[in-house]
């Protein structure tokens, strides 16, 4: 699924919403459905595949919230909400209850776009690495270096066993998969966690430098493991899949 060719659920009780969204995502390839209450975006989800959910909390005579932890308990499609409070704890419970992003009304539909777009990528690489995994690889081999996915064991390039914490293991993986690729810090907390490492937001800077100590010859200028600035990193070695 490319993010241009997405199929786009927008569920909000105010018409002149839904008209904006729709017509404004399909000035750029992407399909929208629009729908207006809780019923009708479960048969949307019943009959059609769904890449991604704009959901309004304040619908009218439905609880949003309810229907945000129903997404989430049957479906793994994306979630952005659309809330018209600017309050901290909605859109703290709103994360906690699953929510990949939350904009607040009156919002850009530029942003929503951008939003929409960070969204499906990061869920596309998620995807991909589900794939990678599945097909159950034994190692991978960098500069040297050899990290071995079955006994989670990394092996410098003069043999010595280099000791890595459960979270720096999971994030060297995670850069391992999608090498020479720019990963946000968001993805990079995203394909970590399906490794199932507790790693939480700023953190991954600091996962990203104890990383650095361990596998650059010069940690204060790195070459395998690159910052981009204003966009995350990228692991820049060609890697090898071992079987």
């Amino acid at each position: 699924m490319s993010t241009k060719s997405a199929h786009i659920l927008v569920v909000d009780d105010e018409p002149d919403m839904r008209d904006l969204v729709r017509d404004y995502l399909a000035e750029f390839d992407l399909r929208v459905t629009a729908v207006a209450t809780g019923d009708e975006m479960r048969r949307v989800l019943d009959e059609q595949p769904v890449d991604l959910v704009m959901l309004d909390l304040r619908l009218q005579g439905e609880d949003g919230m309810h229907l945000a932890r129903e997404l989430r308990g049957h479906s793994q499609v994306p979630v952005i909400i659309v809330s018209g409070r600017q309050g901290e704890a909605e859109r703290v419970l709103g994360l906690e209850l699953g929510a990949d992003d939350y904009v607040t009304k009156p919002f850009s539909p530029r942003e929503l776009l951008a939003r929409i777009r960070a969204v499906l990528r990061r869920y596309q690489v998620s995807n991909e690495l589900h794939a990678t995994r599945a097909a159950g690889y034994r190692a991978y081999r960098f500069e040297g270096w050899e990290l071995n996915l079955r006994v989670r064991r990394l092996t410098a390039p003069d043999g010595h066993r280099v000791e890595l914490s459960n979270g720096e293991f999971n994030l060297l993986q995670a850069l391992c998969e999608a090498p020479q690729r720019i990963l946000t810090r968001e993805q990079l907390l995203d394909l970590t966690r399906l490794h199932g490492a507790e790693v939480y937001d700023r953190s991954i800077d600091v996962q990203i430098l104890r990383l650095r100590r361990k596998i650059e010859d010069d940690p204060s200028a790195p070459r395998l493991i690159v910052t981009e600035r204003g966009a995350g990193y990228i692991f820049s070695p060609a890697v090898e899949v071992l079987q």
